[in-house]
């Protein structure tokens, strides 16, 4: 009897304590708790201005390699690899013998023809003095014939003057000079070396000259940034030469077409390199303003979901998800231009995930 009592009074015991457990149990709507774990933004529709960062290089601003216009013996080099010069310093001198025997014997044929011109000319001044003085003694076709001994000894002449001054060019040629002031940066010849126009020295130049005070930063913007860049201004950039430096340009040129196999556009900064602490190849990371397209449309940088395959913002549309590709612009703090089929104030995800099926069912 009293086994009965236990029995029944544990049994008793077991189902108040599972009626408690079913109603404290709630109960589990699996789309309702899903909505609680998202956060929901519009698109709005307003250009984004901000920056971008892109690599360039440095150039020098003017870079030429020299050559010497006439065949010749290198003389003398009065420079070598890092010497600075001036415009106009004299870089080589040239030995060709037979360019100064040129240049003196078109000397010689000017002075002769310039002495046959001054007799001829002597002789037409006394031939009309003579007619005018006594007329009749000179007949008019001696006249003609010493006026054009004395145009055609006079056309000579200048010939020769013109030929006499090319050979002086031709001989000047034999002394080099810097085109303007800068850095040689090779030099692949030495004094006895025959020259010319047409000389490559293992497809070097003789000399290498380029400007240093100023360089060229030159950059490739993409195709979708290459409208959205401000006229003339000025941009920061750093060199990993240089940890912890800052320099600065301007924005001085712009190709005005797309590079076919980049699809970018060349862009130059000028620079200023006073201190010559920026060299010609250095490798620099630039920070560029951009004005932001005014057809873009912004969502927040969580809303853009990116897989291996598409880049895609989650819209809500009729209580269900739906993904839609975008392409991204400008980003700005947590910001990010998208271009897509969109529309402002579309209502979209703002946290969104691929574990977020497309379609699926909102309340």
């Amino acid at each position: 009897m009293k086994n009965n009592k236990q029995q029944l009074l544990w049994l008793m015991l077991a189902v108040a304590l599972a009626a408690c457990h079913s109603a404290a149990a709630p109960e589990y709507h699996p789309a309702a708790a899903a909505a609680q774990q998202y956060t929901f933004a519009n698109v709005v529709q307003q250009p984004l201005a901000g920056s971008i960062r892109l690599p360039g290089t440095l150039e020098a601003f003017q870079q030429v390699s020299i050559y010497p216009r006439v065949n010749g013996f290198v003389s003398r080099i009065t420079v070598d690899r890092g010497s600075r010069v001036k415009k106009g310093q004299v870089l080589l001198v040239l030995e060709a013998p037979e360019v100064a025997q040129q240049y003196y014997a078109a000397q010689s044929r000017y002075l002769q023809a310039a002495a046959v011109y001054a007799g001829s000319k002597d002789n037409y001044e006394r031939t009309v003095a003579t007619g005018e003085e006594t007329p009749g003694t000179i007949s008019a076709h001696d006249m003609e014939l010493a006026k054009a001994r004395m145009l055609a000894d006079s056309a000579l002449m200048n010939s020769e003057q013109a030929n006499f001054r090319a050979k002086g060019v031709m001989e000047s040629y034999l002394t080099v000079t810097a085109p303007f002031d800068g850095v040689i940066t090779e030099r692949n010849i030495h004094p006895g070396a025959l020259v010319g126009p047409d000389t490559r020295l293992d497809s070097k130049p003789m000399l290498m000259l380029a400007q240093e005070d100023k360089l060229r930063l030159v950059l490739q913007v993409p195709e979708i940034y290459s409208g959205q860049l401000l006229k003339q201004a000025t941009v920061d950039f750093g060199v990993n030469a240089l940890p912890g430096k800052i320099f600065s340009g301007s924005i001085s040129r712009e190709a005005g077409m797309l590079n076919d196999k980049y699809r970018s556009e060349a862009v130059e900064i000028d620079v200023q390199n006073d201190t010559r602490l920026l060299k010609p190849g250095m490798y620099a990371e630039i920070t560029m303003p951009v004005n932001g397209s005014a057809a873009a449309l912004v969502v927040p940088a969580s809303a853009v979901v990116m897989s291996t395959e598409r880049k895609y913002v989650i819209v809500i549309k009729d209580h269900h998800t739906k993904w839609i590709d975008v392409q991204e612009g400008n980003h700005h703090n947590d910001s990010t231009e998208v271009f897509g089929a969109l529309q402002a104030g579309d209502r979209i995800i703002a946290n969104a995930t691929d574990e977020i099926r497309d379609g699926l069912s909102l309340p």
